[in-house]
C-alpha cells in the first residue's frame, strides 16, 4: 500500500466539469513547479479522469440493452468473456478429467502442445552456433567481399601469390568473432541452466492428462532417448544429491493465526501415533502429512522446529501417500476411484509442463505461471515477493480459489476433478482471466468459480510468510508473462560499426572504378599492334581476347588493391574492444563492494556507444531508489519532530550555490541527537522491542514531550502513535524466538507501512503482531490489545485505508491513514482550522522536500451505528453487480466526522550518489526518462528527490482515458513550449541540450494515457513533446510499454539510448535499448542476465558513460580514420605505379610487404591507439562532463573526417611515390659497390619503407596519450620493417614470398646509399607536413573544450584546482580545496551517505536565494555578466499568491512555495543553514557561475537564456567552469579565452575570437565571465 497527500482542491475547481482543466483558452497545457503542487495537480488529474470515467459508465448503463448476469457462477462467466480480446486460442487445463472429443486427435492424444519450461536466453545452440554466427558475420558486406577475394585468389589466371596465405586474414576475423560471440553466449546459456535445473517439488505418480504419451520431440524419438517415464541423469543427480537430507512434512491449515504451518517429526516414531478418525483414510486434517526428503529450497540452512525443518533419516524413495479425510468440499469426490499411488517428488523447472500440480514451500522461486489451488493459510492467502520481477521488496498477496483451497494432501489432488478454462498467453503482468470449472460432489451439479490475477503466481516470484502453496501449472516457459515481456535476445552493432558499413561501400566503389579503369586502359592497349609489348612480352596475355584480358586485369586490380578495404580493419577493432571490455571490467572505481562485484562487460562490440548516449531510460525501484522506507519526520498537533536534510534540499542548495552543511559534521551532531532522544526515553519506559540502530526519526524534543505527561502533547503523541501501531496491514515475525524473543520484522505490501508501524516501534509503540482477529500492542512499555473488527483496504482510487477496532476499554474506534485531500475532505466541521491550516503547511513543507506524506485520522462510533453500518457493508461485500462501486460507497459513510492526528513523512532512500549522478549527466547533454510501474505520486517525489524534477521545471501533467483527450493535453503542450522556447531544432549537429540555457520543461505521463500516446497517429506528436523537454517521467507502464518508449525514441530521433533495471520487467527495454545495463542484485537479477553490462549501482553509470565510454567512442572513431588512411595511401601509391606497367596489375612492393604491411609494419600503432589513447584524463573528463557533448552530436566520427582522412591518404600517396620515382627519373643512383639502383625492387622498397614510416609517424601524430607502450609500438613497428628489410635480404631466391630472387641483397644495395635515405625522409616530410600545420593553427587559433582542458591537464594547475597531485612531488601544490575529496575518492560516498547508517533524515527546504532583477542593459552588452553569489543571496522574493498556471495572457507565473520551518529544529543544526522567510518561499532555481537566477514573475520565461547569444550549434562546454579562484594569468597560452564577448561559439567546438581584446581588470563586472566560470 502506498499513500500520498493531495493538496487541497482551489475554490475555482468545478468537481462536475468534463472538460479538461489542465488546457488554458489559448489551447496552452497548465503547468506546476514545486513538489507539493505537481503532486497535487497529479491527484487533481486522477480525479478528472474518474470523474469522466464514472459518467461515461453511467451514460453506458442506462443505453445498455443487455443485463448482466446476477448469480456468482454467471458472474465469473461474465467477467471472463467480457475482459479485452486476447489474440490466441485459449487452452482448456484438465485435472483428473479426460478431454473433449474436440480436443483429441485420431489416437486419442491431445491436439493441444505447450511450449517446455526450459527457457534459453542465449542467441545459439550447439547444433545453430556455427550457421548462426556465419549468417550473422556475413549479414556485413565486407565479409562477403572479402570472401569473393579470396575465391578469386585461387585461381592462377589472377596472378596471386598464394591463396591459402589470402585466405589466412578472413578465416582468422571469422574465428576470432565466433569465439567472442561463443563465450558471450556461454556465459547466458550457464545462466540459463542454472535456472532451468533449479529444483521444484512436483505430484509424481501421477497422470498428466494434457500431455501426449509420447511428448518427445521427433528427434529424441529417433533418437530413442528420454523414454517416457524414465528418470532423467538430471533429476537423478538432485535426488541423489538430497536423498540425505529426507523429512516427514505435516502440511497443517494453521487456525490459531500463526503463520507457521510445518512440522517435522522422526519418522518412526511419529506414524505409528498418529492420532486416528474414524472412515476412510481416518486423521484430522492437521495430522495429513506427507514424507519427503530434502530441504526447501535446496541449499539454504535448515531452520529450527518453530520454522518447520528437522533433521531426519529416511531416503528421496520413502515418500508415503499423505492420510486424509472426507472434510475436503468444492471439487473434491470422495467417490472418485484412483490409484492412491500418487505422491510428491523432486525434479527439475525444465521437466514441468502445463497441467502439473506443484508444492511451493516458503523462500522458494516460482518456476512457472501457477494458478493457486491451496496455501497454508485457512482463509486461503498467501504473500510473495516480486523483486526479481521489478525490484520491490515489498509483500504483494494472493489467494487461493474457493473450490480447491481445501486440497492439502496427494490423495485429495487425485480424488480432485476440474477444468481450468484459461486465456491465451499474453503480456499484461497485471490481466489474467479465466473460468475454473468443476461439478459439485454431492448435488452433481456444474460450477464455475472466476480466476484473476490475484489467483496466478507469476514465474520469478519468491513465496514470502507462507509455509507452502499448491498450485495448477498454467504457463510454462516462453508463455510466462515474465518471458512474453522480455522477448529474444538481439543482437547488437554499434553505430560505428554501422556507419563502417557505408565506408566499406564508398570504398569499395572507389576501388571498382580505378579496377575498372586499370582494366578498360588496359584492355585498349593490349589491343594495339605496334607497341614493342608484341615483341618482348610474347605469351603474356591469358589468353587471345582483349575483352577477356581486360577481365582478368580487373580481377588482378581487385586482389592488387583488396587492402583499400581492410580486413584487417575488423581483426584490430576486435582486439581493441576486447582490450577496452578488459579496462571497464577492472575499474576499481565500478567495482561495489556489498555484491562483491565489478562491471561486467556482456557485449564487448558496443563499448563505442557508451560515448554517443543521448538519452538514459531508468526504472525506478530498486534502480534509483533502495525501495527502502524510512520515517524522516512528523506532525502532531501542529508540532513538528524530526531532523536532517534530505536529497532534493541538498540538491536544491547546491543549485542555489549555498554553502552546503558538512555531511560528517551533520552526521556526528545527528549521532548527538539520536543519542540524547534515546537516553530520555529510556529513562521514561521499558522498550524491550525498540531496535535503536533502526530508528530514523530523531527528535529529542519528541522524548522531552512524552516525558511531560501532564501535557496536552503527550497525549497527542500517545494518540498519533497508537493509531500507527494498529492502523495497518502488517505480519509481525520472530525470525529467531528461542534466542531474540522481543525481535520483530515487520513483513507488508507496502515499504510505506513497514516503515510506518517499525517508527512506532522504535518509539515506543511497537506492534506484537497479531492472534486471530485481535491486535497485541504496546504502549511506553504498557501491552494493550485491541479487537479488530473490520479492514477497508487501501487502493488507488480510494487513497486511504481504515480500521475499525475495539478498544480494551470497550470504545469502537476508526482510525483512517491517507492522501491528506481524501482525509480532509472527511473531517468533522468541528476540527480545529488553525490545526488544519498548520498541518497542511507542514505537509506542503514536507512534500517539497521530497518526502511521502500521510495523514492520520480517527474517529469515535457508537455501537449502534457501527452495526448498522456493518450490515450495509456485508451486502455490498456480498453484491454481485458493481460490487467495488458499492463497498466504495459504504465505506464512505462511516469515514466520516474524522478527527485529525497528524501527518507522517517517509523518505524513498535513494540509491548511493544517485542525486549527483543525475546532476552530472544533464550536466554532459543527457535526457534522462523514468519509468516506472509505480503510482504518478511516487515517482513524482522521487524525481524531486533525486533532483531529476527540480522546482525551476515547468512540470506538465498528461492523464487522459481517450486517445481524444490524450492528443489535446500532448498539443496543448507542445504550444507551451513553442510559446516560449519556439519552433524546435532536430538538426543532430545540436543534440544535447545545456541544462539552464533556456526555460526548463518535465512531462509526468501515467501508464492509461501512455498507451494512447503510443498510438501511431499520437505518437508523432508524443515523441516531439516528449524530446524537447529535459525530464520525462511515465508512470504505471508495463514491461512492454516500456520498450515501445525505447524504441519510439530510438526510432523516431534516430538517438542513442540507454536502458537500465534491476528486475526481470525491464528486460524488455534493455534488449530494445542500444545499449542495456542492468543492475547486479543479491541474489542476481534477470536484468543483468539479459544486460549488455552489468554492475552494482546506478551512480557507476557517470563513469561508464562519461570515462570509458567517451575514450572508447574517441578511440574508435579515430582509429577507423586512421586505419582507412594507412590502407588507402598504401593502396593508391600502388596505383600511381600502374601507368608506368601499361596497367597489367603489377605489383609495385614486394609480396612480403603486401603481406605484412596490414599485418605487422602498421598494425600495433592503430591497435594502441584505439585501446589506449586518452584525449583528456578520466579525473577531468568527469570535472568537465560537458565534453560528452561530442558524442551526442556525433562529431568524432563524421563523413567529413573520414573524407579528410581519405584525402589526405590519396595526397601521401602521390607524395611517396612520385618523390622516389623523381629522384630515379633525374638520375639513376648508383650502390656503393657500383651496382645500379633500377630494378622494381629498388623504387617498390624505397616507396614501402617510406610509407610505412609515414603511416606510424601519422597515427603517432593522431595519438593524444603517450605512454611506454605507445612509444615502444610506434617507433618499434618501423625499425621492425627495417629489420626485416635486412633479414629478407638474406633469404634465398626461391623462398615461400617470391621466386625470383628479386630481393637479394636489397639491404646492401639500398641502405648503403644516401639517395635512398633521402627519399624516404623527404618524403615522409613532406606527406606528413599538411597534417602537422593543421594540428598546431587548430590547437592554437581554434581549440577544442577537449585541448583546452588538455593543456590546462599538462600545462596548467587543473590538477592541484581538482586535488590531484603531480607525478612529481615539488610541482604539487598544498592546498585544501572542497571540491578535492570526490576525485580523490570517486564512486565511494557520496554525501547522503556520510550521514548515520540508516538514519538519514530529512528536514525543510534550505531557503532558497531570491531572484534579482535582471538589468535589460546587461542583456544587450555582449559580455556575458554573471552575479556573485552574494548578490543573489542579498535579493528577496518576489512571488504570485497563486499557483503557478500559465494564463492566457501572463505566459508564467511563480509558485509559491508553503511557509517552512527551519532547515532544524533544533538549536544545534542551525548554525549551518540560513533560516527561512515566514510566509513565502520563493522557487528554487540553478546556481552555477555561467547561469544566473531567473527574473521576476513579470518575464516572459521561467528561466532566462543566458546564452541567447549562443546558438544550440554552440559547443557542449555551456557550463565549463574553472574554478572561480584561477586568474587569466595563471592559465597556460593555449587555455586563456578571450575575455570580451566578441567571441562566437561555433558548432564543431571551437573557439573562434573575431578580434583582438584586452582583458579586463580580474575585478571588473566584465571579468566574471571567466572568473565566475566561462560557458564556453
Amino acid at each position: 500500500m502506498s499513500l500520498f497527500r493531495r493538496h487541497p482542491q482551489p475554490d475555482g475547481l468545478v468537481e462536475n466539469d468534463d472538460q479538461d482543466n489542465a488546457i488554458d483558452p489559448n489551447l496552452r497545457l497548465r503547468t506546476v513547479r514545486t513538489a507539493a503542487s505537481t503532486i497535487a495537480e497529479s491527484i487533481r488529474s486522477e480525479q478528472r479522469a474518474q470523474r469522466r470515467k464514472t459518467v461515461r459508465t453511467k451514460r453506458s448503463r442506462f443505453f445498455r440493452r443487455e443485463k448482466r448476469p446476477k448469480t456468482a457462477d454467471s458472474a465469473a462467466s461474465y467477467a471472463t468473456s467480457a475482459g479485452p480480446h486476447i489474440p490466441g486460442q485459449r487452452r482448456n487445463i484438465y485435472v483428473n478429467s479426460p478431454l473433449s472429443p474436440e480436443e483429441l486427435d485420431q489416437y486419442n492424444e491431445p491436439l493441444a502442445r505447450y511450449a517446455r519450461n526450459k527457457v534459453r536466453t542465449s542467441r545459439y545452440t550447439l547444433v545453430t552456433f556455427l550457421p548462426k554466427n556465419l549468417y550473422e558475420q556475413f549479414h556485413g558486406i565486407a565479409n562477403i567481399y572479402f570472401l569473393a577475394l579470396v575465391i578469386f585468389q585461387l585461381f592462377p589466371v589472377f596472378g596471386a601469390a598464394s591463396a591459402s596465405t589470402a585466405a589466412l586474414p578472413l578465416l582468422f576475423i571469422l574465428a576470432v568473432t565466433a569465439i567472442k560471440d561463443g563465450v558471450e553466449d556461454y556465459r547466458r546459456a550457464q545462466l540459463d541452466e542454472e535456472v532451468n535445473t533449479s529444483a521444484v517439488t512436483k505430484l509424481g505418480q501421477w497422470r498428466n492428462v494434457n500431455l501426449r504419451s509420447d511428448p518427445r520431440p521427433w528427434y529424441q524419438r529417433l533418437l530413442r532417448i528420454n523414454p517416457p517415464g524414465k528418470i532423467s541423469k538430471g533429476v537423478q543427480k538432485l535426488r541423489e544429491k538430497e536423498a540425505g537430507e529426507g523429512m516427514q512434512v505435516i502440511l497443517n491449515k494453521s487456525g490459531s493465526g500463526d503463520r507457521i504451518s510445518l512440522s517435522t517429526a522422526d519418522l518412526n516414531e511419529s506414524m505409528p501415533n498418529l492420532p486416528r478418525l474414524p472412515g476412510e483414510g481416518g486423521s484430522r486434517l492437521e495430522d495429513i502429512q506427507s514424507i519427503d526428503s530434502h530441504t526447501y529450497p535446496p541449499g539454504l540452512p535448515r531452520a529450527d522446529e518453530a520454522g518447520g525443518w528437522g533433521r531426519q533419516n529416511p531416503s528421496l524413495s520413502r515418500y508415503q501417500q499423505s492420510v486424509t479425510s472426507r472434510s475436503s468440499i468444492g471439487v473434491v469426490d470422495w467417490k472418485r476411484r484412483t490409484t492412491g499411488t500418487a505422491q510428491w517428488e523432486r525434479t527439475l523447472w525444465k521437466k514441468l509442463e502445463v497441467g502439473d500440480i506443484v508444492l511451493l514451500r516458503e523462500n522458494e522461486q516460482v518456476p512457472a505461471d501457477i494458478v493457486v489451488l491451496s496455501t497454508s493459510d485457512p482463509s486461503g492467502l498467501c504473500y510473495v515477493e516480486t523483486k526479481n520481477l521489478d525490484g520491490e521488496t515489498n509483500l504483494k498477496a494472493r489467494k487461493a480459489l474457493r473450490a480447491t483451497s481445501s486440497l492439502s494432501s496427494e490423495e485429495e489432488i487425485e480424488k480432485a476433478s476440474f477444468v481450468l478454462d484459461s486465456e491465451p498467453p499474453h503480456q499484461n503482468l497485471y490481466l489474467y482471466n479465466a473460468v475454473l470449472r468443476y461439478n459439485d460432489s454431492t448435488t452433481g451439479e456444474s460450477r464455475r468459480e472466476g480466476v484473476t490475477i490475484n489467483e496466478l503466481l507469476l514465474r520469478g516470484c519468491t513465496v514470502r510468510n507462507t509455509s507452502w502453496i499448491i498450485g495448477l501449472v498454467a504457463f510454462t516457459g516462453p508463455d510466462t508473462k515474465i518471458y512474453l515481456n522480455g522477448g529474444l535476445t538481439p543482437s547488437k552493432q554499434s553505430k560505428i560499426s554501422k556507419e563502417t558499413n557505408f565506408n566499406v561501400i564508398v570504398n569499395f566503389i572507389f576501388l571498382v572504378i580505378i579496377c575498372s579503369l586499370s582494366a578498360i586502359i588496359s584492355g585498349v592497349m593490349d589491343g594495339l599492334q605496334d607497341t614493342s609489348t608484341k615483341i618482348y612480352e610474347q605469351g603474356v596475355d591469358p589468353t587471345n581476347s582483349t575483352v577477356l584480358n581486360a577481365l582478368v586485369t580487373f580481377v588482378s586490380c581487385l586482389i592488387a588493391f583488396q587492402n583499400i578495404v581492410p580486413v584487417s580493419l575488423f581483426i584490430s577493432i576486435e582486439i581493441v574492444k576486447t582490450i577496452q571490455a578488459f579496462f571497464i571490467a577492472q575499474d576499481v572505481d565500478m567495482y561495489y563492494k556489498p555484491f562483491d562485484a565489478a562491471c561486467v562487460p556482456k557485449n564487448w562490440g558496443i563499448s563505442d556507444d557508451l560515448g554517443q548516449i543521448e538519452y538514459i531510460f531508468s526504472d525506478k525501484t530498486g534502480t534509483l531508489t533502495q525501495n527502502v522506507m524510512e520515517f524522516q519526520k512528523c506532525s502532531i498537533a501542529g508540532v513538528v519532530y524530526g531532523e536532517g536534510v534530505t536529497e532534493a534540499q541538498r540538491g536544491a542548495a547546491k543549485r542555489q550555490g549555498l554553502d552546503e552543511v558538512d555531511p560528517e559534521e551533520l552526521s556526528q551532531k545527528l549521532a548527538a541527537l539520536k543519542a540524547d532522544m534515546v537516553d530520555r526515553l529510556v529513562r521514561l519506559f521499558k522498550n524491550r522491542y525498540a531496535q535503536v540502530d533502526k530508528l530514523t526519526l530523531i527528535s529529542p524534543k519528541l522524548a522531552q514531550d512524552i516525558a511531560d505527561r501532564s501535557s496536552q502533547q503527550a497525549s497527542h503523541i500517545t494518540a498519533f502513535f497508537r493509531a500507527l501501531a494498529v492502523c495497518h496491514t502488517v505480519l509481525a515475525d520472530k525470525p529467531d524466538p528461542a534466542t531474540k524473543p522481543h525481535y520483530l520484522e515487520y513483513k507488508a505490501e507496502s515499504p510505506d507501512e513497514a516503515a510506518l508501524v517499525a517508527a512506532a516501534r522504535d518509539v515506543g509503540f511497537p506492534f506484537v503482531g497479531k492472534v486471530k482477529d485481535t491486535i497485541d500492542i504496546e504502549v511506553l512499555g504498557q501491552p494493550e490489545r485491541y479487537t479488530l473488527l473490520q479492514t477497508l483496504e487501501f487502493n488507488s482510487t480510494r487513497k486511504r485505508m481504515s480500521v475499525i477496532v475495539r478498544a480494551p476499554d470497550g470504545r469502537i474506534i476508526l482510525y483512517c491513514k491517507g492522501a491528506d485531500t481524501v482525509v480532509y475532505e472527511r473531517l468533522s466541521p468541528d476540527v480545529d482550522p488553525a490545526l488544519k491550516e498548520k498541518t497542511t503547511k507542514d505537509m506542503d513543507m514536507f512534500a517539497n522536500g521530497g518526502l511521502r506524506t500521510l495523514c492520520v485520522a480517527y474517529r469515535i462510533l457508537r455501537e449502534d451505528e457501527f452495526l448498522s453500518w456493518l450490515r450495509i457493508y456485508e451486502a455490498a461485500a456480498a453484491a454481485t453487480e458493481n460490487r467495488d462501486e458499492e463497498i466504495e460507497k459504504a465505506a464512505s459513510e462511516i469515514e466520516q466526522s474524522l478527527l485529525i492526528l497528524g501527518a507522517t513523512a517517509l523518505e524513498d532512500k535513494l540509491q548511493e550518489g544517485v542525486p549527483e549522478a543525475i546532476e552530472t549527466l544533464h550536466r554532459a547533454g543527457i535526457k534522462l526518462w523514468i519509468l516506472t510501474g509505480d503510482k504518478l505520486q511516487t515517482a513524482i517525489e522521487i524525481g524531486f528527490s533525486c533532483n531529476l524534477l527540480k522546482q525551476d521545471m515547468e512540470i506538465m501533467i498528461l492523464s487522459a482515458d481517450s486517445p481524444e483527450e490524450a492528443r489535446a493535453q500532448i498539443e496543448a503542450g507542445l504550444n507551451k513550449i513553442s510559446s516560449v522556447l519556439g519552433p524546435p531544432s532536430w538538426d543532430p549537429k545540436k543534440r544535447g541540450f545545456v541544462p539552464g540555457a533556456q526555460a526548463a520543461f518535465a512531462v509526468v505521463i501515467d501508464g492509461e494515457t501512455l498507451r494512447h500516446a503510443l498510438l501511431p497517429d499520437i505518437k508523432p506528436l508524443f515523441l516531439n513533446l516528449g524530446t524537447q523537454c529535459e525530464t520525462v517521467v511515465c508512470c504505471r507502464v508495463s514491461p512492454a510499454q516500456k520498450a515501445l518508449t525505447v524504441k519510439l525514441v530510438k526510432e523516431g530521433r534516430k538517438a542513442m539510448t540507454l536502458s537500465i533495471g534491476d528486475g526481470a520487467n525491464d528486460v524488455a527495454m534493455i534488449q530494445e535499448a542500444n545499449v542495456g545495463c542492468g543492475l547486479l542484485g543479491h541474489e542476481g537479477s534477470q536484468a543483468a542476465m539479459s544486460a549488455d553490462y552489468a554492475f552494482g549501482q546506478f551512480r557507476f553509470l557517470t563513469k561508464l558513460l562519461l570515462v570509458h565510454g567517451r575514450w572508447s567512442y574517441q578511440r574508435i572513431a579515430d582509429m577507423h580514420s586512421n586505419f582507412f588512411y594507412k590502407t588507402v595511401m598504401w593502396t593508391l601509391a600502388m596505383f600511381w605505379f600502374l601507368p608506368f606497367c601499361y596497367f597489367d596489375a603489377t605489383y609495385l612492393y614486394d609480396y612480403s610487404f603486401i603481406l605484412l604491411y596490414n599485418l605487422v609494419f602498421t598494425a600495433l600503432p592503430v591497435i594502441v591507439l584505439g585501446a589506449f589513447d586518452q584525449d583528456v584524463n578520466a579525473k577531468a573528463a568527469l570535472a568537465f562532463p560537458e565534453l560528452y557533448v561530442r558524442g551526442i552530436r556525433g562529431l568524432e566520427y563524421t563523413r567529413l573526417k573520414f573524407w579528410s582522412f581519405m584525402l589526405d591518404g590519396l595526397y601521401q600517396s602521390a607524395v611517396v611515390f612520385f618523390i622516389p620515382y623523381l629522384a630515379w627519373s633525374f638520375g639513376l643512383a648508383v650502390s656503393w659497390n657500383g651496382k645500379g639502383i633500377d630494378s622494381l625492387a629498388d623504387l617498390g622498397t624505397t616507396v614501402a619503407v617510406g610509407a610505412i614510416f609515414a603511416a606510424n609517424t601519422y597515427v603517432g601524430m593522431n595519438t593524444h596519450y603517450w605512454t611506454f607502450i605507445t612509444w615502444i609500438v610506434v617507433i618499434g613497428s618501423s625499425l621492425v620493417m627495417i629489420l626485416w628489410v635486412v633479414i629478407y635480404s638474406y633469404f634465398p631466391p626461391d623462398n615461400f614470398f617470391t621466386t625470383t630472387g628479386a630481393f637479394v641483397d636489397e639491404v646492401e644495395i639500398l641502405f648503403s646509399n644516401l639517395v635512398f635515405w633521402g627519399c624516404v625522409v623527404f618524403s615522409v616530410l613532406v606527406a606528413l607536413a599538411p597534417r602537422f600545420i593543421y594540428k598546431f593553427v587548430r590547437s592554437t587559433y581554434a581549440p577544442l573544450d577537449k585541448d583546452i582542458v588538455r593543456e590546462a591537464w599538462v600545462g596548467g594547475d587543473l590538477k592541484d584546482r581538482l586535488g590531484i597531485s603531480h607525478r612529481k612531488a615539488s610541482k604539487n601544490k598544498h592546498s585544501d580545496l572542497e571540491a578535492t575529496p570526490m576525485f580523490r575518492d570517486p564512486h565511494v560516498r557520496s554525501a547522503s551517505e556520510l550521514t548515520l547508517h540508516q538514519t538519514y533524515q530529512p528536514t525543510p527546504l534550505v531557503p532558497p536565494t531570491s531572484k534579482p532583477e535582471v538589468d535589460e542593459t546587461s542583456q544587450d552588452r555582449d559580455t556575458l555578466i554573471m552575479p556573485s553569489e552574494q548578490d543573489l543571496l542579498d535579493s528577496q522574493p518576489e512571488t504570485s499568491p497563486r499557483l503557478s498556471y500559465y494564463s492566457p495572457t501572463d505566459i508564467t507565473a511563480s509558485s509559491p512555495i508553503p511557509s517552512s520551518q527551519p532547515p532544524f529544529s533544533t538549536s544545534e543544526l542551525t548554525n549551518k543553514l540560513p533560516t527561512s522567510s515566514p510566509t513565502h518561499l520563493s522557487p528554487i532555481y540553478p546556481h552555477s557561475p555561467g547561469q544566473m537566477a531567473p527574473p521576476s514573475s513579470s518575464s516572459n520565461y521561467s528561466r532566462p537564456s543566458y546564452l541567447s547569444q549562443t546558438t544550440s550549434e554552440s559547443y557542449e562546454l555551456q557550463d565549463l567552469s574553472y574554478p572561480p579562484t584561477w586568474t587569466h594569468d595563471s592559465l597556460p597560452a593555449g587555455a586563456r579565452p578571450p575575455l570580451s564577448g566578441a567571441e562566437s561559439l561555433a558548432g564543431d567546438g571551437r573557439y573562434r575570437p573575431e578580434q583582438a581584446v584586452v582583458a579586463p581588470d580580474a575585478s571588473s563586472e566584465e571579468s566574471r565571465s571567466w572568473y565566475g566560470g566561462r560557458a564556453l
